[in-house]
């Protein structure tokens, strides 16, 4: 009876006859081995780990000798590079026996990325784009054919590559020859095939066994930030992350303002797309120089972006989703060369994936959020909001998922704002307030110690206290509130009605002293009426927004929140439903997922399958207007109040007593503004 082999930890078994290589054995059973160079010891990638000894679970025992003796390829790889301890290569080893192998991760190529987020969830790999190492037949006068037809044989015999579908641009294919000759007659390949494509592209071309690695970005187009992943798509390692901010802001700072600035200015939405193209390959350039790889290696980019973005991007014309009925030019899913977006600082024949939009306000963000969050699977009913300039929200369960987005603007970044500015070294993004004193404490990015701590000025010396931004305005805001200095329909009391030198006259209103500035330190920061304002009228569009998906589904609660978002990941639970940005719900059930569109991205990135499945839930989910339902305006203005005006909100009041107070008028009109004496 021929040998036993059961690979772990798989689980996979089956008989072969002795002499079986391994990888062969692996490549029969379907487990997960990886092989770059196809068998030829050269890559290594096919390390295994064989065990020895009795194995009564799988009803084995193992020898010493159940695979063939170590030979001079592993020895001279051994050599060379260094093998682990009891490891051998897959190509190499023969199997003489019952035989117990393990595959260790890093010889897997669907590796397992574990991500916390709501819950601990695995990416499986499997990217478009792989290499290939190929031995090609030397050309024959007596059998003439072309370099890449026999570089196409040479893909069917060893790789299984079906050539009447492979494609290669004009570009790649004048490297094919130079290549051929300098790795004598072998070249490794970069192979792409999309999850819809019916044939695979020869994206580039390197002699000999190429060592390097291929990357992809995964990147988050929002309205105020670009943020990208650099991603290793072998394994799904994450190498670098960067951002900067979207150039589009010059145009508008929310989205409508973008479109108003394409309807009003002839050629003004390709002088946005311009823009963010060169902010994109800027940003390409400078994260694969921070990794220290060449940006050429850079060969797959998915984009999520919401639809504005989505159009400006693609240098459609973004008037028509400033104007009922909201139309897309299209909403599917759209596979590119990176020529086509004149993304240029990447490798030229790098392809481009942008994941579905769902409608008109709801986009490609908003999809890589579902993909990321799933709540089309969830058994209870989770809102899963992605809080931003425009806000997207889900809600659902596997039941049924609902979509819409909610214009909240700028000010939950920081703009809009006295005081505000975006989060960077020296910006308030912590606060806190005595409710019986009112005096603040607070703490800067960049520096761990609350501004009453020991040691907080010399720690702040270098940056400053320059300002506070979207976090920080929020807790600044929802500690007014519990403190007393700001009443339920948002008004700032006077010194006189709230007991402290800290709230100052501004005009015919009043502010906060959050920190009274000195030459030294930087400015002097208040919270004023304009900026309660600015957030009241930013969260009631959220809060609304939700609400609308509520009634759609019929109920007054959620079982669970998810705040996502790069913004959402630093908001206090307590201080936003102190706010009333969110429905109510336990505070343990309120979660942050992080940047979730740029997680879905890079599932997306990583994994072919989730592009279709991302499809398939995109068909799915129903889409919700708020620009043209008729309640969206009542849950607005009943939202207006903090946290609001008709809804009792009693989870909140289990852990928080907000002060049932209501500030007049008539408070003292001083119009100067001036610093609070000691």
């Amino acid at each position: 009876m021929d040998p036993l082999v059961i690979f772990t930890p798989s689980g996979k078994r089956g008989r072969f006859p002795a002499g079986t290589p391994v990888l062969t054995a692996a490549r029969q059973l379907g487990v997960d081995l990886d092989s770059v160079c196809g068998g030829r010891g050269i890559c290594s990638k096919c390390q295994v780990t064989p065990s020895y000894g009795e194995f009564p679970k799988h009803g084995v025992t193992v020898a010493q000798d159940a695979l063939s003796a170590w030979n001079a390829v592993e020895e001279r790889y051994d050599q060379k590079r260094g093998l682990k301890t009891g490891r051998r290569l897959g190509c190499q080893a023969t199997i003489q026996g019952d035989a117990v192998i393990d595959v260790p991760p890093e010889s897997q190529v669907h590796k397992q990325v574990v991500r916390k987020a709501a819950a601990v969830r695995a990416i499986t790999m499997d990217p478009a784009t792989r290499l290939y190492y190929v031995e090609v037949a030397e050309p024959d006068m007596h059998d003439p054919s072309g370099d890449l037809e026999r570089l196409q044989a040479a893909l069917a015999a060893q790789w299984q590559v079906e050539t009447e579908a492979l494609r290669i641009d004009l570009p790649v294919l004048a490297k094919l020859q130079p290549a051929l000759r300098k790795g004598n007659w072998a070249v490794t390949v970069a192979l792409h095939q999309g999850h819809a494509d019916k044939h695979e592209r020869i994206l580039d071309i390197w002699p000999g066994f190429w060592e390097g690695r291929l990357y992809g970005l995964a990147i988050d187009l929002g309205s105020t930030t670009i943020a990208a992943h650099l991603t290793d798509l072998r394994n799904g390692e994450v190498i670098a992350s960067a951002g900067v901010m979207n150039p589009q802001i010059r145009f508008g700072e929310d989205l409508m303002s973008r479109v108003s600035y394409a309807m009003m200015n002839p050629g003004g939405d390709t002088e946005m797309t311009a823009a963010v193209r060169s902010a994109i390959n800027g940003l390409a350039t400078d994260i694969a120089a921070g990794a220290g790889i060449d940006a050429t290696q850079i060969v797959e980019t998915v984009f999520v972006c919401n639809p504005v973005m989505h159009h400006l991007l693609l240098g459609l014309d973004p008037v028509e989703l400033g104007q009922a009925p909201f139309a897309l030019a299209t909403s599917t899913s759209l596979s590119l060369d990176a020529r086509d977006l004149t993304l240029d600082t990447i490798n030229p024949a790098a392809r481009i994936f942008i994941l579905p939009c769902i409608a008109g306000h709801v986009g490609a963000d908003a999809a890589a959020v579902a993909l990321s969050e799933e709540p089309n699977k969830s058994k209870d009913l989770v809102l899963v909001v992605d809080v931003g300039t425009n806000a997207e929200i889900l809600l659902g369960n596997k039941d049924r998922v609902l979509a819409c987005s909610s214009p909240t603007g700028p000010a939950f970044e920081g703009a809009q704002i006295s005081s505000g500015q975006r989060a960077a070294p020296g910006a308030i993004e912590r606060v806190e307030i005595d409710p019986a004193t009112k005096e603040p404490r607070f703490k800067v990015i960049g520096v761990d110690l609350w501004s009453d701590d020991d040691g907080f000025a010399a720690a702040t010396a270098v940056s400053g206290i320059t300002g506070i931004c979207g976090s920080g305005i929020i807790e600044a805001v929802a500690e007014m509130r519990a403190a007393g200095l700001v009443d339920a329909s948002g008004l700032i009391g006077s010194a006189a009605q709230t007991g402290t030198g800290r709230i100052i006259p501004e005009g015919r209103t009043h502010a906060y002293v959050l920190h009274d500035g000195t030459a030294e330190d930087g400015p002097l920061i208040t919270v004023t009426q304009g900026d309660i304002r600015a957030i009241q009228l930013a969260k009631s569009a959220l809060y609304a927004g939700a609400r609308l998906l509520m009634d759609e589904l019929g109920t007054d609660t959620v079982d669970r929140v998810v705040l996502a978002g790069a913004f959402g990941a630093h908001i206090s639970p307590k201080h936003a439903m102190i706010l009333g940005m969110i429905p109510d719900c336990p505070l343990d059930k309120v979660t942050s997922a992080g940047n979730a569109a740029g997680t879905g991205a890079r599932i997306a990135l990583c994994n072919r399958a989730a592009r279709a499945e991302i499809e398939e839930t995109v068909r799915q989910i129903h889409k919700v207007e708020t620009a043209i339902e008729p309640r969206f305006q009542e849950h607005f203005v009943a939202a207006n109040a903090l946290p609001h005006a008709t809804a009792a909100f009693p989870e909140l009041r289990k852990v928080v007593t907000l002060p049932d107070l209501a500030f007049n008028t008539g408070a003292e009109t001083d119009g100067r503004r001036r610093r609070r004496r000691a």
